[in-house]
């Protein structure tokens, strides 16, 4: 981790937070149920494919999902761009298999069942025409009747003054971090917005983030799949499934491969 001023923010860009920090990401996303978030995905893959369990996680992160699915019982595999985060993947799932590579261009060695991006991730896209090229990467890496499943926001219910927080301690201090969405209200393009606090002996230490994303409104986002796709979308709740009313602002999508 560099050496920051106490006190003092310092704006990092790109995916040098996670770079650097990569040390801290699972505290960053220590509220998050990933238990829940997979068995969730398990049930829409038994609903909508071909019941086959090679299983490949996009934005793997540090691979929390990826333990899941192989605890039940697929043969699962991660992809991110960012190596820190592949070698604790590594560490955390070593009978899996994990590379290095872009989302938005990349290739498998056969074709896969099921693909999964989680936590917005497919956001990362950062452009409309890189989400295209991320879509068609999905598509030629699933066999027939595989399922791409991921979640979404929509651009247009977007509130920049909304953010979530949690606070978590550590062996290094009292970590608090808050991240929101933040929409211009028109084009193809938001940001999120990250920050966190490391409070240790009475100082404190603040970085900001800011990461370039793609906005998609859930019209355009169906528009772009359905070449390719029977898509479901759903509502954005992990315990139940339901179809999206319509109006809410964050939904899953379950997307099976004509």
């Amino acid at each position: 981790m560099r050496a920051l001023r106490p006190h003092a923010p310092v704006i990092m860009s790109g995916n040098a937070l996670y770079t650097d920090l990569s040390g801290y990401y699972d505290l960053m996303c220590a509220d998050i149920d990933y238990a829940a978030q997979s068995h969730c995905v398990q049930r829409l893959h038994q609903l909508f494919g071909n019941g086959g369990k090679r299983h490949l996680d996009l934005a793997c992160g540090t691979g929390p999902h990826v333990r899941h699915f192989l605890d039940a019982g697929y043969v699962s595999s991660g992809l991110d761009i960012n190596q820190p985060m592949l070698d604790r993947a590594a560490q955390r799932c070593p009978e899996a298999r994990f590379a290095r590579q872009d989302m938005c261009g990349f290739q498998v060695d056969e074709p896969l069942e099921l693909i999964t991006c989680f936590l917005y991730s497919i956001h990362y896209s950062a452009s409309i025409e890189r989400l295209k090229a991320c879509i068609a990467s999905v598509h030629g890496a699933l066999a027939a009747g595989g399922v791409f499943c991921f979640n979404a926001v929509d651009k247009q219910c977007i509130d920049n003054a909304s953010f979530v927080s949690h606070s978590t301690r550590h062996a290094e201090g009292q970590f608090r971090f808050s991240s929101g969405w933040y929409y211009r209200g028109e084009g193809d393009a938001q940001a999120l917005r990250l920050r966190i606090e490391r409070s240790v002996a009475g100082q404190t230490e603040v970085w900001h983030d800011e990461h370039p994303m793609v906005a998609v409104n859930f019209a355009e986002l169906q528009s772009l799949l359905a070449p390719y796709f029977e898509v479901q979308v759903l509502e954005h709740d992990y315990q139940r499934l339901t179809p999206w009313d319509g109006s809410s602002g964050n939904a899953l999508f379950a997307c099976t491969r004509r």
